[in-house]
C-alpha cells in the first residue's frame, strides 16, 4: 500500500511540525479555530517554529500558545502584562517574530494601559485579541467588550457600552489594524499571515464566541450572530513571492496590491464596499459606522507603511543579545569612568 508523502513547506517541515497539545477549551471554542489558523498561516509562511515566541497573559485566550508551535519558545505571564513580556524579548532577540495572545479582559481591562503603550513603542510583534465579550475563565462576568444590554442567566443586564478594541488600537497609533471572526478560518488565517508579514505591531481583533457563556442568538459575539452580521470589506490573500502573486488572474480595477516590508504582498479584491484601508479616516468613520449599526466589518481596517519600530530607536544589534556573554553586555571601568565623568 502506497504511503502518502506529507506536504512540506518552504523550510522543508510538514504541518505537524507546527502542532501543540491538544486543546483543554471547550468543544467549539472559537479560540480553538484560531490557534489552528495560527498554526496553517506560520507553516504557509514558511520558517521554523524556533524563530517565533508565544506570549500570554490570563484568561482561555491566554491557554491557545499551547495548542500551536510546540517547538517554540512561550511564556504565559501575569494578568494584562503580555505587552510587557513582548517588549522584553524584542529586546532580548531581535531576530524572532512574536506572538501575543490576549482576550479582551486581558486587554480591554487590566491590560488596557499596556496595551496603549506597547502601540505607541511600536513593538515588533502581532497581537491577537480572542475577543468573547465575556470572561469564561471565571464564569461568564460582563468584559469591556460585552455588547450593551446583553442579558446572561447569572449576571443580569449589561448596562455599559463596549469598547471597540479596533478603535482603541487605530487612535493609538498603530499601522496594522484588522478585524477576524474565528468562523471565517479562510480570511483569519490571510490576515494572520500579513500580520506576522508587517514590520511593527500588528492587531488582530478576532470575534470567538464562547459556547458556554456567551452564545445567544442576539449576543453580539455568538456564532449566530457573527454568521449573519460579519461584512467583509474585500477578499484578502497573501503571497510569499512575487511569483505566487503573478500566477493569479484579476480583473483591472478590482484589486488593490501591497507589497510588506518583508518582500510578501497583500492583495484585496473589491466586494461590494469600495473601501480604502490606507485612509485612516476612512477607517475611523468605517469602525463608527459599524458600531453604530451593529455589524462586524471583518479584513484589514487600517495599514500605514512601515515606521521606525522600538528596536531602531534603540539601535538593537543583530546579534540577540540574549545570547550574548556578559561581559560584553557590560561596561567595562574605563567606559564608567568616561561616563561619570561626562556627568559632571
Amino acid at each position: 500500500m502506497e504511503t502518502k508523502t506529507a506536504e512540506l513547506n518552504l523550510c522543508g517541515l510538514a504541518l505537524s511540525d507546527y502542532k501543540g497539545k491538544p486543546s483543554t477549551l471547550c468543544p467549539g471554542c472559537g479560540h480553538n479555530s484560531i490557534s489552528a489558523q495560527v498554526q496553517n498561516a506560520v507553516w504557509e509562511l514558511g520558517l521554523p517554529p524556533e524563530r517565533y515566541v508565544k506570549l500570554s497573559g490570563i484568561g482561555c485566550s491566554s491557554k491557545s500558545p499551547n495548542y500551536f508551535l510546540d517547538r517554540s519558545f512561550g511564556f504565559n505571564g501575569l494578568h494584562g502584562r503580555m505587552p510587557t513580556l513582548a517588549s522584553g524579548a524584542c529586546f532580548a532577540d531581535a531576530s524572532i517574530h512574536i506572538i501575543g495572545f490576549s482576550g479582551d479582559g486581558d486587554t480591554a481591562s487590566i491590560g488596557m494601559g499596556h496595551f496603549k503603550h506597547v502601540i505607541r513603542r511600536n513593538v515588533p510583534m502581532t497581537y491577537i485579541i480572542e475577543n468573547n465579550g465575556c470572561y469564561g475563565l471565571t464564569k461568564g462576568q460582563f468584559s469591556a467588550t460585552s455588547d450593551q444590554g446583553l442579558v446572561l442567566k447569572h449576571q443580569g443586564v449589561n448596562m455599559l457600552p463596549p469598547l471597540d478594541m479596533c478603535m482603541e488600537a487605530l487612535i493609538s497609533g498603530a499601522t496594522f489594524v484588522a478585524r477576524a471572526y474565528s468562523g471565517d478560518t479562510k480570511q483569519l488565517k490571510e490576515l494572520i499571515k500579513a500580520a506576522i508579514s508587517q514590520r511593527g505591531i500588528a492587531i488582530i481583533d478576532v470575534i470567538s464566541p464562547c459556547v458556554t457563556f456567551n452564545n445567544q442568538d442576539e449576543a453580539l459575539q455568538s456564532y449566530t450572530w457573527g454568521r449573519e452580521n460579519e461584512a467583509p470589506l474585500h477578499d484578502f490573500k497573501h503571497y510569499n513571492t512575487r511569483e505566487e502573486l503573478e500566477g493569479e488572474e484579476f480583473a483591472p480595477g478590482t484589486f488593490r496590491e501591497i507589497k510588506m516590508d518583508n518582500g510578501t504582498y497583500i492583495v484585496m479584491k473589491k466586494l461590494e464596499k469600495d473601501y480604502d484601508p490606507t485612509d485612516r479616516n476612512a477607517a475611523l468613520d468605517l469602525l463608527t459606522e459599524s458600531y453604530k449599526n451593529k455589524y462586524f466589518a471583518t479584513g484589514l481596517i487600517y495599514f500605514s507603511e512601515a515606521q521606525e519600530t522600538i528596536q531602531d530607536l534603540y539601535n538593537l544589534p543583530d546579534e540577540p543579545m540574549n545570547r550574548m556573554a556578559s561581559e560584553r553586555l557590560r561596561p567595562t571601568k574605563a567606559m564608567l569612568d568616561e561616563i561619570n565623568r561626562s556627568l559632571y
